[in-house]
């Protein structure tokens, strides 16, 4: 059943309970607006603006699910109610269903050719799933009309960087921040291109921003991490760590992290994951030898090893893929449902369900393939928690463990500020657990699974990088190809923190920089414990 958009809209002006709850929704009172709008519906069950507001309601408490179904129901009810179909896009993307969200963009974008707000999400969807040429020319196109968007500068700054187009995607940020001086995610990009030096009149403008009374804790934080990237740049180590300890002590408060679920996840991990559980499963997942998963610590040197291995005629580099963790959480269930959930449905899997979820997961990951090669590479980094799940479903899927100086690698970890997810990147101490959980959970595998995990060891990588990269290359079975050697000359496209380095020849500059730090890390040392010392070997 369809009815009037044009008089659904006239009806939603006049209703009192819809005004009071827009009103609600403009003050990001969420609580107040939910009830009124669920008792409205009750009574007026085919009110298309009062679905698609509590829509609305769903997406900003992040129950983009509940939404995708509301907005799916209003558009039954009104096909052509274009901003339903708009947030509808909103609420896939949101749920790195990134091709679907395009697809609903296109239809859109056709319709409304200069809304803003539909073009700027086409192109950061399109820069999520490899579609950057056209991402580009969208942002090209907003630009030239509205060059005052200081965010769209720095989302078209953004995908410069990840093609290799550096020195435009600086001028991108730079012109953000001629907009907007005090946009702090601006600044951190700039010191986020790691080979970037933002000098003295960087810092001042930066510290005055600070200084700014109406300074959101987002711009704060980012700011804060961007000045410790530049002094330490500069040499001076205890004002840089003051900020980045700032930075990291603001993120924490909102992102609540809990390192005890991980050490139990592991400890279960390890009792379950034995060979005898192995034994019996077998050969049982999906036979497709297609994934490369490159995993590790974040900042460990994943993206070198991919970059490397994209190089090879038979390899294609993908990005860190969300695949993978979303099968995990399906399976895993809601958090309240019981820490156990995890482990005791990967031992009901069977041999039919972990083919299909083996299948499921090359079937997502298809939409990045584009090159046509037998091969590709996932470098999500944490997947390493999942090391159980992904030999049971690919059993035949290689597996690359990237590993670095723990006082190098996490201390690079907790300079980093991440867009999203590691949580334990924020205290020193969750560092140290959870990098001395990675190392219990891999040597375990190591023993159930022998010669399962090829490891690269960074600093090896850059002492002999020929005897490294050929014993990669015949772990993974590939013929020796002298392009993996010339990594740097690759022209594709890297979208990690770590895309400027990879585009230079090996060098050591990331070696021993905790070192300028060490009198501030006494409790990551704690945490790591025996780790520091055994490294590169599991204690």
């Amino acid at each position: 059943m369809s009815v009037d958009l044009e008089r659904a809209l006239a009806a939603a002006k006049r209703h009192p309970d819809l005004l009071r709850a827009g009103q609600a929704l403009a003050s990001n009172d969420l609580a107040m607006a939910e009830p009124i709008l669920r008792r409205h519906l009750m009574a007026h069950p085919l009110d298309v603006p009062a679905i698609r507001m509590l829509a609305e309601v769903a997406g900003r408490i992040g129950r983009y699910k509940d939404a995708e179904a509301l907005l799916r129901r209003a558009l039954e009810l009104a096909p052509d109610f274009t901003a339903a179909r708009a947030n509808l896009a909103t609420a896939l993307y949101r749920q790195n269903r990134t091709a679907e969200a395009v697809e609903v963009l296109n239809g859109i974008t056709d319709d409304e050719p200069d809304h803003l707000g539909h073009r700027n999400l086409k192109a950061a969807a399109l820069s999520r799933i490899g579609g950057y040429e056209e991402a580009i020319r969208l942002y090209e196109e907003v630009l030239s009309k509205h060059p005052d968007q200081p965010k769209v500068w720095m989302s078209f700054g953004h995908v410069l960087k990840t093609v290799g187009r550096t020195q435009d995607g600086i001028d991108a940020y730079r012109r953000s921040l001629a907009v907007a001086p005090t946009l702090g995610e601006v600044w951190w990009s700039l010191a986020n291109l790691k080979t970037v030096r933002l000098g003295p009149g960087d810092v001042a403008a930066m510290e005055e921003a600070l200084s700014g009374p109406q300074l959101s804790e987002a711009d704060r934080l980012h700011l804060h991490f961007a000045l410790g990237k530049a002094l330490e740049d500069a040499g001076d180590a205890e004002r840089a760590f003051r900020h980045y300890d700032l930075g990291n002590r603001l993120r924490r408060e909102t992102l609540p992290y809990e390192a005890d679920e991980v050490t139990a996840h592991v400890d279960r991990s390890i009792a379950l994951l034995t060979p005898a559980f192995f034994a019996a499963r077998e050969a049982q997942g999906c036979p497709a030898p297609d994934p490369i998963f490159v995993l590790g610590m974040p900042r460990a040197g994943s993206t070198l090893v991919e970059q490397i291995l994209a190089s090879h005629p038979l390899v294609e580099g993908t990005m860190e893929l969300p695949d993978l963790p979303a099968l995990a959480r399906r399976m895993a269930g809601p958090k309240d449902a019981g820490a156990d959930l995890y482990t005791e449905r990967l031992t009901a899997l069977s041999a039919e369900t972990l083919r299909s979820l083996g299948e499921e997961y090359l079937d997502r990951a298809r939409i990045h393939r584009r090159e046509g090669k037998p091969f590709f590479i996932d470098k999500m980094p944490n997947n390493w928690v999942h090391l159980g799940l992904i030999h049971l479903i690919l059993p035949n899927a290689r597996i690359v463990d990237a590993r670095r100086h723990p006082l190098d690698c996490c201390f690079s970890n907790f300079k980093q500020h991440y867009a999203r997810g590691q949580g334990f990147s924020y205290s020193l101490t969750d560092m140290g657990r959870y990098y001395a959980d990675y190392v219990r959970l891999t040597a375990h595998i190591d023993a159930v699974l022998p010669g399962r995990v090829h490891r690269v060891i960074h600093e090896r990588l850059l002492d002999d990088p020929e005897h490294e990269v050929r014993a990669l290359l015949a772990h993974l079975g590939l013929d020796f190809d002298p392009a993996c050697l010339a990594f740097h000359e690759n022209k594709r496209a890297v979208r990690t923190a770590s895309s400027e380095q990879v585009r230079r020849p090996l060098n050591r500059d990331g070696v021993g920089q905790w070192r300028a730090f060490e009198p501030w890390l006494e409790p990551l040392k704690q945490a790591l414990g025996a780790v520091v010392d055994a490294y590169p070997e599991a204690p």
